[in-house]
């Protein structure tokens, strides 16, 4: 154990805060997690999941409940909208015979198992819980908590999510996200024998696929260009949602339109980026996750480069180097990696937003599964 970080406080109880959690228990850095929300809830259809996120999985050691609960599967095809096969895009192996190149699970279902994994990890969680002062010294972080407890840190992980109120009150030069000009659509629907992997049709101005994401379920998807960001009222999401799929004449599309119903767990949601610049950590309080690289899901990796700060940053911890030696470690491990992913999801979103070029779209998607594929 590095002795320069026995203990830790991690604000945040979502993919990326449980993932830090249960890395820095395998090191016996004794690890406190509060969550604002009492009952510790992830909202959300389906996540599609690559490789290099299945990788992080068999890291944390969830790869086989992963399986067991979601869905592994190979290939993206792309559709035009009245169905004719346009193309199979591979999704690249990671290295490893037993990591499956991509997948997708609920949302939910994925919560549980991080929560599970973290408590066994022996972390800490206080839920309904979040801190209201931070005082941070030269070799510690001296915190007061909601509940009236304090206690002194050697270091605090703000994991708290793209509206951070940890990087509002310490970062405050930090921007804000910005709306990226779409919005996307999700539900959950029976999953149909033929969708076998994950499936996209492209017309002008809408996107939808659909991804397997169980034995029995799958997930349906549609961005939606606009430009002023939009709010939809849940009562609407149905006649909504299968009026923006009528457009599109393909026959399964058809087939699934008339699928979509009350009890579909449809939702909508506007989509931003945010890419804060480096570094994420001043002196004893560092940041990871949506908190500083939040982005659009054009390449299905915004929990994947998280679960991987997580990880990285675990792993700089546990060296037996100073505070602001394993920060600057992280730091440099990650800032390439993850500003690849949020503006190439940003320029593929712009491209379909612009009616650009195909072929960009599609060497963008192929070079950045590319680099995913590479060691963190």
């Amino acid at each position: 154990m590095n002795p320069s970080v026995k203990n830790v406080l991690i604000i945040g109880g979502g993919f990326s805060g449980m993932s830090a959690a249960i890395e820095l228990r395998k090191n016996n850095i004794e690890t406190d997690l509060v969550e604002i929300d009492p009952n510790w809830r992830t909202d959300g259809a389906g996540i599609s999941i690559g490789g290099a996120t299945l990788r992080a999985f068999k890291t944390l050691g969830i790869l086989e409940e992963f399986i067991k609960q979601g869905h592994a599967h190979s290939g993206l095809d792309l559709y035009a909208p009245h169905g004719l096969h346009l193309a199979h895009l591979p999704t690249p192996l990671i290295g490893d015979k037993d990591i499956p190149s991509s997948g997708a699970i609920m949302r939910p279902v994925l919560a549980k198992i991080l929560a599970d994994k973290t408590l066994e990890s022996g972390t800490n969680v206080k839920l309904g819980c979040t801190y209201t002062d931070m005082v941070q010294t030269d070799d510690g972080v001296d915190v007061t908590f909601t509940d009236g407890t304090s206690k002194r840190y050697d270091l605090v992980i703000g994991a708290d999510g793209v509206f951070s109120q940890v990087r509002k009150t310490y970062f405050p030069e930090a921007a804000e996200p910005q709306y990226v000009g779409q919005g996307v659509w999700r539900a959950v629907l029976p999953r149909l024998p033929e969708v076998e992997n994950t499936m996209m049709w492209v017309g002008p101005n809408l996107k939808v696929g659909v991804n397997p994401m169980s034995a029995d379920e799958m997930y349906l998807f549609l961005t939606e260009d606009k430009k002023e960001r939009q709010h939809v009222e849940p009562e609407e999401y149905v006649e909504k949602l299968t009026a923006l799929m009528s457009t599109f004449p393909a026959p399964f599309i058809q087939k699934l339109t008339a699928m979509i119903n009350e009890d579909s767990l449809i939702d909508f949601r506007a989509l931003g980026n945010l890419l804060v610049p480096a570094p994420w950590y001043k002196n004893r309080l560092v940041m990871i996750g949506d908190t500083v690289h939040a982005t659009t899901p054009h390449l299905a990796s915004g929990a994947c480069i998280g679960i991987e700060s997580a990880i990285v940053l675990a792993e700089e911890l546990a060296k037996e180097v100073t505070v602001e030696q394993a920060l600057a470690a992280f730091q440099a491990r990650r800032w390439d990696r993850c500003r690849m992913v949020v503006e190439n999801s940003a320029r593929l979103a712009q491209i379909e937003i612009e009616g650009g070029d195909k072929q960009e779209h599609t060497e963008i998607m192929r070079d950045s599964m590319r680099q995913l594929a590479q060691p963190i």
